[in-house]
């Protein structure tokens, strides 16, 4: 699989097809011209392109994704912690923590989700 990374404009299109999915190939052509002002042949290319990142398929010209949209962003996620903080998830929480303190609701979900982890 390619690069899983979206620039601005691509990330709307992904959103578009996450959104409405599955779509015909002209419904995907029509919602890219109202929403981004798209031409046909610039649907096609941005659509074939995340496709052969393996994010999107067009099959019998119906467009579906072969990730979610949930999955899509934990591989961001779990890419940007590899990458900035050495994969360490706890030197990352320690970074966002920071600058944006934790609600104790936010503490208890984190505390529910890690002794879950435990039970498994």
């Amino acid at each position: 699989m390619e690069e899983m990374k979206l620039g601005l404009v691509e990330s709307k299109f992904a959103d578009m097809i996450w959104s409405h999915e599955p779509l015909s190939s002209r419904e995907l052509v029509n919602l890219a011209q109202a929403e981004l002002g798209w031409k046909k042949s610039t649907t096609y290319t941005v659509l074939k392109k995340l496709c052969d990142r393996g994010i999107f398929q067009n099959q019998g010209g119906i467009v579906t994704s072969r990730i979610s949209r949930q999955d899509f962003f934990a591989m961001q996620s779990e890419k940007f912690v590899e990458e900035t903080f050495a994969g360490s998830l706890p030197a990352f929480l320690a970074a966002f923590t920071k600058r944006k303190p934790l609600s104790q609701q936010e503490i208890a979900e984190i505390r529910r989700m890690i002794d879950s982890f435990g039970e498994e």
